[in-house]
């Protein structure tokens, strides 16, 4: 009788995902907590301070491809855990460097190069496990939760970063992070197996159901199903109208996305005027919305596939929010009590991360058994997005203001939400092989 116990294994590992997108997220920002102290501690300019930023998301961005090539063949429980290792190494690098280091600037570039390539595993590898372990008419609430852990680590990260900075030193809040991230992954490796076939807690009635609901198959008599063993060629991903129009879609959202991970508690503090401690508090107030709006986002979008199709589950959902998110920056930045300004401002990041689950969960039903690599490709570009944000962003401020840094942003949602209007969320990648007579007579 205990196989035909239900059992909860799959919400059990998206949440301890969600603990690792948490982590990762807390691994990232707090450079941008403490980068007034260690332009301090170095000598470092705004703009040299922007090139460390941009550095991490140029590691990120380049390595996406591989990360979930590497995630479509390790499977998600050995890349993340390898993964949250190596990023827990080079945090811990970052605290490491000494004051008085010779070319600290070219070391810290470095360092945020390589951490940025060991993190870019974290989402590709997620969505491979979803592709494997969660049904089709879940994926937006389990993408939810998974991308709420982004919030959850960046909103966590100023008031920690913040304390220790004040208590302890701002290397510190380095060599915890660093520890956090390690005890995260070791667990993520016990708990975790890369089917739920593979998984001894799944219970019998667990198992048919995620079988039934995906769109790959795994040992099942569905023969309708892609095969989980069939992966696809890079010539058939990048020859995909969807793959690209959702690259460049999510190109925009990290373009916006990064405004706040890298300068929003700068602005705050430089150009608002608050103190460090109301910095804290109102840097925290996007990263709240983000993660409550990412679930959220995922359960409407859930909600509305079920009830109108995915049209306007996935792709519906995520234009609304993109012009929703570009409303509220539009008038945020102009506003001139700083304290409503960061209230209307984190309302953007919030409209932004609503549409978060729409792009993953397509790219899961879109690429099937190789949705590692295909996400893998989207989020290149949102972090290639993140990377021209990390340096353009000031630039654009030096020259013409914040408002006007602001207002790219703006433009930008605007021409994601366009983008989606090119996806179609039905249309599965696939690649027709040549019949075998043919195969075999080429030389």
């Amino acid at each position: 009788m205990s196989s035909l116990r239900p059992s909860r294994v799959r919400w059990l590992l998206i949440f301890w995902l969600f603990v690792l997108s948490a982590v990762a997220f807390l691994d990232r920002v707090n450079i941008s907590i403490a980068g007034t102290s260690i332009s301090e501690t170095y000598g470092l300019s705004n703009v040299q301070l922007g090139a460390i930023f941009s550095s991490f998301l140029l590691g990120y961005a380049l390595f996406q491809p591989v990360a979930g090539w590497l995630a479509d063949r390790l499977g998600a429980r050995h890349a993340l855990a390898a993964g949250v290792l190596w990023w827990g190494i080079f945090t811990a690098l970052t605290a490491a460097l000494p004051s008085t280091f010779p070319f600290a600037l070219l070391i810290l570039i470095s360092i945020r190069f390589f951490l940025g390539a060991g993190e870019a595993v974290v989402y590709p590898a997620s969505n491979q496990f979803v592709g494997r372990w969660i049904p089709s008419h879940e994926r937006g609430i389990a993408n939810g939760w998974i991308f709420a852990g982004v919030g959850a680590g960046a909103g966590l990260a100023p008031p920690l970063v913040t304390y220790m900075m004040i208590h302890f030193g701002w290397r510190w809040s380095f060599w915890l992070c660093a520890i956090i991230g390690v005890v995260a992954g070791v667990v993520w490796y016990m708990i975790a197996r890369d089917t739920p076939d593979e998984h001894p807690l799944v219970s019998a009635s667990e198992l048919e159901q995620i079988h039934s609901g995906l769109t790959v198959r795994q040992n099942s008599a569905n023969s309708t199903k892609r095969d989980v063993g069939v992966l696809l060629p890079w010539s058939a991903i990048l020859a995909s109208k969807e793959v690209w129009a959702i690259t460049f879609a999510y190109f925009c959202y990290g373009y916006v996305a990064w405004i706040f991970f890298s300068w929003f508690y700068i602005y705050l503090a430089k150009v608002r005027g608050l103190d460090l401690k109301a910095s804290a508090f109102y840097a925290m107030l996007p990263f709240l919305a983000m993660a409550a709006c990412c679930p959220l986002g995922g359960l409407v979008s859930d909600s509305l596939t079920k009830w109108r199709g995915k049209r306007v589950g996935r792709c519906g959902l995520a234009v609304v929010a993109m012009i929703l998110a570009a409303a509220f920056l539009a008038f945020g930045s102009t506003v001139a009590s700083a304290r409503v300004a960061s209230v209307v401002l984190a309302g953007g990041a919030g409209a932004l991360y609503l549409s978060q689950s729409s792009f993953w969960s397509v790219t899961a039903d879109i690429g099937g058994a190789s949705c590692g690599s295909v996400s893998g490709v989207m989020n290149m570009g949102a972090q290639l997005g993140g990377a021209l944000t990390a340096s353009l962003t000031p630039a654009i401020a030096a020259r013409y203001g914040w408002t006007a840094s602001f207002w790219a942003a703006v433009i930008c949602c605007l021409l994601g939400a366009l983008s989606w209007l090119l996806v179609d969320p039905t249309r599965e990648i696939i690649f027709a092989r040549p019949p075998l007579a043919t195969r075999a007579s080429a030389p």
